[in-house]
């Protein structure tokens, strides 16, 4: 009879630490709802981008359907996030 082989559980400790940690995208989808001019400017208030980074960032998310516009920890970008739903975008951290 074959012997059963036992194998201890990795220590999981931490590991919802290092995800918190580390670097993600704050990510602005296309919702086919708002116009450019309103994207672009909630891109200007919510993440500080420049007129020209917020216009470029808009114009990815309508011709490729996301754009990653800021970069950062998670709990750095959750306010993000969230600003941008509050204003009725679609917005992830990947």
């Amino acid at each position: 009879m074959a012997e059963k082989k036992y194998f201890n559980k990795p220590d999981s400790e931490g590991v919802v630490e290092e995800k918190l940690d580390k670097e993600r995208f704050l990510i602005l989808h296309n919702d086919e709802v708002h116009t450019f001019d309103y994207v672009i400017e909630a891109l200007i208030q919510v993440c500080e981008l420049e007129p020209v980074q917020a216009e470029q960032c808009t114009y990815l998310v309508h011709f490729k359907g996301k754009c990653d516009v800021k970069k950062g920890d998670y709990p750095y970008l959750k306010p993000y996030k969230q600003a941008l739903i509050d204003k009725g975008l679609e917005a992830t951290i990947d």
